[in-house]
């Protein structure tokens, strides 16, 4: 994983996307729950927590997978939390998810970034069963590309 540096790119996104008190608030809780229970352990609570988002915030059915990622990108624009490129392999879907929130304090920044991903995870996982995927299929982060740019995987966990 590279790391992403203090760029002016960096700073405009952390102005959009963390706004002091809420993220700062919200950093705290991830921090302080990972901290009581582990990181491993916090990981399925942080997938749920992207689930239950995305029962509250579902989206449109999708024919194509243009369709899809104009759709998912629809969405996280309302969030403001990045967009995706979504690529067909022979295997399942790449959702390559860039623009992520980044903590502003780099000491907290792979942490948060790994906290997000889980959240990501839950999310995406709903809103592809809702578009009629399998349950047999799973999403994951496959790649930190840096802390505001993740590759995720879509398919069978065998594969």
């Amino acid at each position: 994983m590279t790391h992403t540096s203090d760029t002016p790119l960096l700073s405009w996104f952390q102005q959009q996307q963390t706004a002091p008190g809420w993220f700062d608030l919200l950093s705290v809780m991830i921090d302080g729950m990972v901290s009581n229970v582990g990181e491993a352990e916090s990981l399925p609570f942080l997938r749920q927590m992207g689930d239950a988002m995305a029962e509250r915030t579902p989206l449109p059915p999708s024919e194509t997978v243009g369709e899809l990622e104009a759709n998912i990108n629809a969405q996280l624009a309302l969030f403001n939390w990045g967009f995706i490129d979504i690529d067909t392999r022979d295997d399942g879907l790449a959702f390559h998810h860039q623009g992520l929130p980044v903590a502003r304090e780099e000491a907290h920044r792979t942490r948060w970034c790994f906290a997000f991903c889980a959240v990501l995870e839950g999310l995406y996982t709903r809103w592809m069963r809702e578009q009629g995927g399998a349950t047999s299929l799973v999403f994951t982060h496959e790649r930190l590309y840096s802390v505001s740019d993740v590759l995720f995987r879509y398919a069978n966990p065998s594969e």
